[in-house]
């Protein structure tokens, strides 16, 4: 499996983006990490089944200084319950993670026309255009919420939405015996802040933050309040 590391201390996160991104998606994270921090940043493979990607985390993961720390960004946090699942994992960052399929998520899969709704919002400049603005509630000004598909492969893209639709819902996660962080930002989705509730269900001990001012993007607009998060909630300061 690909990855970056990103400084080189012993105190070290696994760190997992969503859907459509890559190991870049932690580079805002890493500038001024504590030299005891490392962040190991793996593109999640495309054209994998579930299982798959899920094997190459695995053993990537027994690379990973000890104990494994997972943050996970939307749906990577996903993959990281899948993970957990299967190994010892201290703590668990989620990262505006859904816990449910969206309106507008059913609509990209739906049978025949979903291909095409998918496509007309993410696969042309002006699609992508429109959807941006649409959901400018949901960003600051500086940032782009459909920015990384321009350069997407589109089919792969596509085939790991289809993937996320198959992992099991939310109360099957209910024998992860990590910490669990829920962090959302204030202005993202109403789908993600009814996912931190649900979640919160889930995993009754898991602690809640809300990111002042961030919308779905929180790792370039609200990087500070995050990587105070990740660092002061473990020991790796100390």
């Amino acid at each position: 499996m690909l990855f970056e590391r990103y400084g080189h201390g012993p105190c070290a996160f696994l760190c997992l983006h969503g859907w459509n991104g890559t190991h870049a998606t932690f580079a805002p994270l890493a500038a001024g990490l504590p030299e005891r921090v490392s962040l190991w940043c793996p593109d999640i493979p495309t054209g994998a089944t579930l299982s798959e990607i899920t094997d190459s985390l695995e053993a990537l993961s027994t690379a990973v200084p000890k104990p494994l720390r997972i943050v996970g960004n939307c749906s990577g946090a996903l993959h990281g319950l899948l993970l957990a699942e299967r190994v010892p994992v201290e703590r668990l960052v989620m990262i505006d993670a859904f816990a449910y399929w969206p309106w507008y998520f059913r609509l990209f899969l739906a049978p025949v026309l979903g291909r095409y709704a998918y496509w007309s919002a993410f696969a042309n400049p002006v699609g992508r255009w429109l959807a941006n603005g649409a959901l400018a509630r949901h960003r600051t000004e500086s940032t782009n919420l459909t920015d990384g598909f321009s350069r997407a492969d589109h089919a792969k893209t596509y085939r790991q939405l289809e993937l996320l639709s198959e992992i099991h819902p939310p109360e099957g996660f209910r024998g992860v015996t990590a910490q669990i962080d829920i962090v959302c930002g204030e202005r993202s989705f109403a789908a993600i802040r009814r996912s931190a509730a649900i979640w919160k269900k889930v995993f009754p001990a898991a602690r809640e933050y809300t990111l002042a001012g961030a919308g779905h993007l929180p790792l370039l607009e609200a990087t500070g309040q995050l990587r105070q998060i990740i660092l002061e909630e473990s020991p790796c300061t100390v």
